[in-house]
C-alpha cells in the first residue's frame, strides 16, 4: 500500500458533525479508542460544533486532503453540499466511506463517484419508534413531529418513517416542524407547538437531542401531564427520563459500531479490499423493560 502522505502508517481523517451532540461525542471516542486499539493507522478526528456548519465541514474536508491523507470516513452535515468536496477527495486518491447520513445519490452521479455507505435504515428505525408511541397511546391520538435539518437524508428518512407509522397506525399528525436536530431549537419550536395545540397527546422527535429539548419543556410546562415522547440515538442524557418513564422510547443506531466499522472499511480499501453500495448497520430498540438489558 503506498500511503501518499510519507507517514510509516496509514492516516485516516474522520469528518464529524456537531461534537457538542453526545451521539457523534461517543462515535469520535469510539473511533479514537479503536484506532488505538489497531495500532496500525494514524487517526485524524475532526468535526463541527453544530449541526448546521455545512461549510465548516467543507472547509474540514478540504484541510484533510491537502493534508495528504489516506483515507476518509465522512459524517455529512448536508447529503448535497458534501458530494463536491467528498468528490475532490475521491478524484485525488483518497478512499472515501460514507457513514450515517448518505450522500445525495444524483449528484454523486454528476460528479462520478460512488462511495460504500455504512449507515442504519432511517426509514426503518423512525416507523419503529413511531409504532411504539402509536401502541401506547392507540388510533386516532394527535401527534406533533419535531423534524431533523432539511438538507440531510437522513432527517427526510426519518421524517418518512415516521409519517409511515403515523398513517398505518392512525395517529392524527397535527404538525411537524423542523429543529435542525438541537436541543435548544427543540425547546423552543415545541413550546410554539405546544401554543398551537394544547390538546396533542404524543412527539415523535427524529433525535434524542431535539426530545430533550422537548423533555424540558414538559417539565417546565406539563409536569403533572403525560406527553408520550419517542426519539433516536440512545443518548446517555435521555436514558434516565426512559428508566424513570418519562420518556416513551428512543432507537440505538450504535454509533460506536457504525464508525468502527468504516474506519476498518477505509483501511480495507488501500489494501484493495472495497465495498460497493450500502452496508446496512443494525438498530436496538431502547424502551424502559429493555434498558437494564442492554450494555452501554
Amino acid at each position: 500500500m503506498a500511503k501518499k502522505n510519507g507517514s510509516n502508517q496509514p492516516v485516516i481523517g474522520l469528518v464529524m458533525k456537531s461534537l457538542a451532540a453526545e451521539f457523534f461525542q461517543s462515535m469520535r471516542s469510539a473511533a479514537i479508542t479503536h484506532a488505538d486499539r489497531r495500532g496500525d493507522i494514524t487517526l485524524v478526528p475532526v468535526g463541527t460544533e453544530t449541526q448546521t456548519e455545512v461549510e465548516m465541514q467543507v472547509s474540514l474536508i478540504r484541510e484533510l486532503i491537502a493534508q495528504g491523507v489516506d483515507a476518509m470516513v465522512v459524517v455529512p452535515i448536508d447529503s448535497q453540499a458534501l458530494v463536491e468536496p467528498v468528490a475532490q477527495a475521491i478524484h485525488a486518491g483518497i478512499k472515501v466511506i460514507n457513514a450515517d447520513v448518505m450522500l445525495d445519490s444524483d449528484l454523486m452521479k454528476q460528479y462520478e463517484i460512488d462511495p460504500p455507505f455504512v449507515g442504519p435504515d432511517h426509514v426503518m428505525a423512525a416507523k419503529i419508534a413511531g409504532d411504539l408511541l402509536a401502541r401506547q397511546l392507540g388510533p386516532a391520538a394527535k401527534v406533533v413531529m419535531i423534524e431533523g435539518i432539511p438538507g440531510a437524508i437522513n432527517a427526510q428518512q426519518r421524517q418518512q418513517g415516521f409519517v409511515m407509522s403515523a398513517e398505518q397506525n392512525g395517529l392524527v399528525l397535527l404538525d411537524s416542524r423542523s429543529a435542525n436536530w438541537e436541543t435548544e431549537q427543540a425547546h423552543r419550536v415545541f413550546s410554539e407547538l405546544l401554543d398551537d395545540y394544547p390538546d396533542l397527546e404524543g412527539v415523535m422527535c427524529a433525535n434524542d437531542a431535539m426530545a430533550l429539548g422537548v423533555m424540558q419543556v414538559l417539565a417546565q410546562r406539563k409536569p403533572d401531564r403525560r406527553i408520550y415522547t419517542v426519539g433516536i440515538d440512545n443518548d446517555v442524557s435521555i436514558r434516565p427520563l426512559i428508566r424513570d418513564g418519562m420518556m416513551l422510547a428512543t432507537i440505538d443506531l450504535l454509533g460506536a459500531e457504525m464508525v468502527v466499522r468504516s474506519i476498518d472499511y477505509a483501511v480495507d480499501a488501500l489494501w484493495g479490499k472495497e465495498r460497493r453500495g450500502w452496508i446496512k448497520t443494525p438498530i436496538q430498540v431502547v424502551t424502559r423493560e429493555t434498558l437494564t438489558e442492554l450494555s452501554f
